[in-house]
């Protein structure tokens, strides 16, 4: 295919790079709008065929964009909900700890090594009644206005990401149609009918990896349950639920085991606290590393190193999204190589077979005989 590089390639490829550069920041609500039509799709065509005829495209998009709104958002906000919850009781505690002193643990004398010169330092610091106070006003408050700072504007930044996610995903259910019939038009005139497989591969790509993530959630969530019912959590199922949701974000479930051993140390449960924290830690790590990755390669195919470099290289580069983006992009790519592998291996099969069979054919050629020149007699 030869391209020829002329003004209006020139102007187009100016054009989108300027689009490019103003929509930078906008990267991540379009990616994830992306992810979650393509991956949603098939429920909302479903949805749309059942609604009645009065009911116009808009109105259909708008009612299943809040449907999957709730659905997405909804988990995560009871998490953090029942986390701020759990906070209140924790800082209540912390608060009657700092009037009374928080007495020193039984096991903490124990601790190899270091138990009982750890045990000294807490009985002359902290298990003094007005200790914690006194820590709290030696500490300098200034020190806490950036660290205030950073959370106020990682709060705001998010909350815009997920209000123009919303908004462009809503557009995508309304012009999916057309913009999917477009791009399917565009990519079969540049690369032709190889367009409609990579296509494909990269929509089955897509909910492959949206469905590992929520099968992560579901085992986490119930997993996680379990653990914590052995190690004598109370409310285990509410923990579990807790840390499922907040394991669809990566490293976010290890917040939820950290407060659930912070809740139990309070109470002086020690050997539950390290339970919790020691099964917790280990389930988490078997949904992110095992779990998912093992899901999400039904759909994409390909090795399970690849689908875990796929899922925690496309999340350092691009956040959550990236754990689709990453295995999607990964999938595309392979398949492109193979495809490439197919055609150099079609056209170079024909030269290798017909090598071999002219090489017979010229070795078992009957050769004739030689014959010298004919000879002219000069007539004298």
């Amino acid at each position: 295919m030869n391209f020829k590089l002329t003004a209006g390639w020139f102007y187009g490829a100016l054009v989108v790079l300027l689009c490019a550069w103003i929509l930078q920041d906008f990267l991540k609500p379009l990616l994830a709008a992306g992810v979650i039509a393509i991956a949603s799709w098939p429920l909302y065509e479903r949805f749309a065929a059942r609604l009645p005829r009065r009911v116009t495209r808009g109105a259909a998009s708008l009612m299943f964009t809040c449907a999957v709104t709730v659905f997405m958002l909804g988990p995560l906000v009871f998490a953090f909900l029942a986390l701020l919850s759990q906070a209140q009781a924790l800082l209540r505690d912390i608060a009657l700890a700092a009037e009374n002193g928080v007495p020193v643990p039984s096991w903490l004398e124990q601790v190899p090594l270091g138990g009982p010169w750890l045990a000294a330092h807490w009985e002359s610091g902290l298990a003094r009644p007005g200790a914690l106070s006194m820590w709290a006003e030696r500490s300098d408050p200034a020190a806490l206005l950036p660290w205030a700072q950073s959370l106020g504007q990682f709060t705001l930044r998010h909350t815009l990401i997920i209000v123009f996610t919303i908004l462009l995903l809503f557009l995508l259910y309304r012009e999916g149609k057309s913009l999917a019939r477009e791009l399917r038009q565009m990519l079969r005139h540049q690369i032709g009918e190889r367009a409609e497989g990579y296509l494909d591969v990269g929509a089955r790509a897509v909910r492959s990896s949206v469905s590992s993530l929520l099968v992560l959630g579901l085992f986490d969530g119930i997993a996680t349950w379990v653990a914590y019912a052995i190690a004598g959590v109370p409310h285990a199922a509410v923990w579990g639920a807790i840390t499922g949701a907040l394991a669809l974000v990566p490293f976010l479930g290890y917040a939820a085991v950290a407060a659930v051993t912070l809740q139990l140390a309070m109470t002086g449960a020690a050997t539950s606290a390290l339970l919790a924290l020691g099964l917790g830690c280990a389930v988490l790590f078997c949904g992110d590393k095992v779990v998912r990755p093992v899901v999400a390669r039904q759909g994409t195919h390909l090795p399970f190193a690849w689908v875990l470099m796929g899922c925690l290289g496309g999340f350092g580069v691009l956040g959550p999204v990236g754990l689709v983006i990453g295995p999607v992009a990964l999938t595309v790519a392979r398949e492109l190589w193979a495809e490439r592998i197919r055609h150099l291996a079609r056209d170079s099969a024909p030269e290798d077979l017909l090598t071999p069979i002219k090489a017979t054919a010229a070795r078992d050629k009957p050769h004739a005989p030689h014959q010298s020149a004919p000879t002219v007699e000069r007539s004298s």
